[in-house]
C-alpha cells in the first residue's frame, strides 16, 4: 500500500506519513495546480510515478526539465515499469532524438524524446514526432519530452511539466505542474492516490 497523505491546510503543505515524502501545493487562477515531492530514493521515485500514469489522460504530453543527470531518463524508465514496459529498454534518446515503447499488450504507446540536440522546432517533421503520435483509437499515447525549452513554440500549453532538481547524490525534488483541463488536477490527485 502506498503511504497515507495528511494536509495541513493553514499552509497547503502536505505529507506521506511512512516514508516522509512531502509535497506542498500552489494553486493558481491560471488553470494549474502545481506540487512538490522530495524524493529520498528509487522507490519515492517510482511510487510517484505510479500514481502519474493513474491520472495520464488517454493522449498526453509530461515535460520534463532539469540540469544534465537530475534524472529525466530514469523517471521515464519509473513511468515504463509503471505500465510493464521492460525499464532495460529506456534509454537516453539523445542521439536518436524520439524512441517509442509500447507496453505488452499494445495499449500504450510510451514516446521518449530528448530535445537537446535540436536547434529549432521546426527540426521536428525530421525527428518523426508527428508520427510517433499517431496511434490506433483504442491505445493510450504519452509522449515524454526531456529539454522541452528546446522547442517551447511548438509545445501545447496544456500539458504536465515536471521540473527535477538535484537535491542529493540519491535525492531529488520534483516539482509537477498540471496546466488544462486534462491536467490541472492530476498533481493534487497523485497525492490523494492510494
Amino acid at each position: 500500500a502506498l503511504p497515507s497523505l495528511a494536509q495541513h491546510q493553514t499552509d497547503k503543505q502536505f505529507a506521506l506519513n511512512q516514508r516522509g515524502l512531502s509535497m506542498s501545493s500552489n494553486e493558481s487562477v491560471e488553470s494549474s495546480r502545481t506540487v512538490t515531492c522530495e524524493i529520498k530514493n528509487l522507490d519515492d521515485l517510482h511510487q510517484v510515478a505510479s500514481r502519474i500514469v493513474k491520472h495520464l489522460p488517454q493522449s498526453a504530453l509530461v515535460t520534463l526539465q532539469g540540469e544534465l543527470g537530475a534524472g529525466k531518463t530514469t523517471f521515464v524508465k519509473a513511468i515504463a515499469d509503471s505500465v510493464e514496459i521492460d525499464p532495460a529498454h529506456v534509454t537516453s534518446p539523445t542521439f536518436n532524438l524520439i524512441t517509442i515503447h509500447e507496453s505488452p499488450e499494445n495499449t500504450i504507446r510510451l514516446v521518449h524524446a530528448d530535445m537537446y540536440r535540436v536547434t529549432d522546432p521546426d527540426e521536428l517533421i525530421e525527428t518523426g514526432w508527428d508520427t510517433a503520435l499517431v496511434v490506433p483509437s483504442e491505445y493510450r499515447c504519452w509522449a515524454f519530452v526531456e529539454w522541452p525549452q528546446k522547442i517551447a513554440s511548438a509545445l501545447p500549453a496544456h500539458r504536465l511539466s515536471i521540473i527535477l532538481k538535484v537535491t542529493g547524490e540519491s535525492s531529488r525534488q520534483l516539482t509537477i505542474k498540471g496546466t488544462g483541463t486534462n491536467y490541472e488536477q492530476i498533481p493534487m490527485l497523485i497525492m490523494q492516490s492510494s
